[in-house]
Parts: structure tokens; sequence; C-alpha cells
């Protein structure tokens, strides 16, 4: 519905590019305030241009979300430009960490994965809930992943780290239930998203549009999924139409997580 985000408030981490800019194109254009934050001051430009062309209306804050001070100020922003009141957040930021087996793993590059991914959300949420909650409603979405529900080889940070997510959200979520307030997740599974095309670049040694071809046929469906099909799901848990959702991981993965192993 065009409307249906009127007159609310929501922050988008992670806007610059992807999940995250596509996610906040469809909430400026069914209503929405949006505040974008990303590390990219001249794509998220580009964001906020697109939804004001459109006629939504659109803020930006440069963010490195991996660090807490940065993630204040993000919340700050928010509450002098909304007289603190956020409607939602979609804590969408998130970094691939390095490739590694666990015990080559570098420690400064675990803890840097753990605080763009994890602690990120962690602050997100302590920052925001307390006005949620007293307000007597909210809605937070944080981005998992596939490696939320299954190991990963060679991706340690990453993996523990979405796991993480996940306990954050269903444990937030129980806590907020009672206060009006819902905790969910999307989990995005092989998207076509900066990421995915760095880690295609890597492993196939160039040839990204072979090595995209192949990560599809790990999907029942057949093929990678877009940027829009994962925000979509977000934008959804963010609406007055899921109401009833809490505590919930929706996969948005062309299957994978159906079953065991892909199309052939």
């Amino acid at each position: 519905m065009p409307d249906d985000f009127a007159g609310k408030t929501i922050v988008v981490t992670g806007a610059s590019s992807g999940i995250g800019r596509a996610a906040a194109i469809m909430l400026g254009a069914r209503g929405a305030h949006v505040l974008l934050a990303a590390r990219d001051g001249p794509a998220l430009e580009a964001v906020a241009g697109t939804i004001r062309a459109g006629g939504g209306r659109a803020d930006v804050q440069i963010t490195d979300v991996g660090k807490r001070e940065d993630t204040e100020a993000l919340f700050a922003r928010a509450d002098a430009l909304w007289d603190g009141v956020v409607d939602g957040v979609f804590a969408n930021a998130g970094a691939s960490g390095v490739v590694a087996p666990l015990w080559e793993y570098p420690l400064d590059a675990f803890e840097d994965v753990l605080s763009v991914n994890l602690r990120s959300v962690f602050w997100a949420m302590r920052l925001v809930m307390p006005g949620m909650v007293a307000r007597g409603r909210g809605a937070f979405v944080a981005t998992a992943s596939l490696a939320a529900e299954r190991g990963l080889p060679d991706t340690v940070g990453y993996n523990v780290s979405k796991h993480g997510v996940m306990g954050l959200v269903r444990t937030a979520a129980i806590e907020a239930a009672p206060h009006g307030v819902r905790v969910n997740a999307v989990i995005p599974g092989l998207i076509e998203t900066r990421m995915l095309n760095n880690l295609a670049d890597l492993f196939s040694g160039g040839d990204v549009p072979a090595a995209m071809t192949m990560l599809g046929k790990m999907a029942p469906q057949g093929r990678v999924g877009t940027p829009e099909e994962a925000a979509a799901a977000a934008v959804f848990l963010l609406s007055d139409a899921a109401t009833y959702i809490n505590g919930q991981a929706v996969a948005v993965d062309g299957g994978i997580l159906a079953g065991i192993g892909g199309r052939h």
C-alpha cells in the first residue's frame, strides 16, 4: 500500500547500497520519513535524492556502526529529528570479515566483524528500545544471514556474529513483546549485493557472472535473489501488516534452508 508508513519514522543502517538501499527507497515511497546511515556519504545522498524525487522524506547520517560513538550519534540525530520518536529500525549494516580457517583467523578481524554485525545491533537496541517500550509501540528488524542458521567454513567471524544476531532478536522479542514492541530478522540467502559480488570475485578469479550462476544453483529456485526481494521482507516486518509476528527469522533464500543440497 502506497501510504502505509505515512507519518512513521524509520532508521535504516547500511542504506547506501544493496538491501538497505532498496528498503530505504521502499519505505520512503510508502510514506516513511527515513534516516539513512552508512559510511559512504555520497552514496547515501544519492539514495536520499531518489527518495525525495519520489516525494518522500529522507535525511542522511554518515555512520560507521562498528564504532559505538557513531551508533550513539546516529540515534541522537534521530531523536533530534523526530522529537525522540523512532517508530522502526532496520539494522542492516554488515561486514563479511576475512576468509580463513578458525585457527588462522586474525584476532583484530574477528573483533571488527563482531562490532559491525553484532555489537552494533545490541547498541542500537539499547538506544532505541526504551523509547519504544515507553510509548508501547515500535518495530525492530535486523539482518541475519544463512550463516545464522548454518555453519559456514572459513568465515568464523561472520558466522558467530550472525548467530549472535539471532540470539539478540529472540531475547529482545520476548522481553519487549509485553510492551507492544516487535523484534524480528530477515535472513537473506544468496542476494546480488556488493558483498556477494566480492565473494564471487574472490572465489572465481574474476569471472563474477559465472560464479553468480553457480551460486544460484544452490537455491532450489535456481537463481540468486535481488536486493528488492530481501528488502520487501524487512519492510513487511516493519509494517502494521506484521503486528502479530515477533521473534521470527524470515528467510528470503529461494528455498535453501528448506532442505539439503540445491537444484542440479
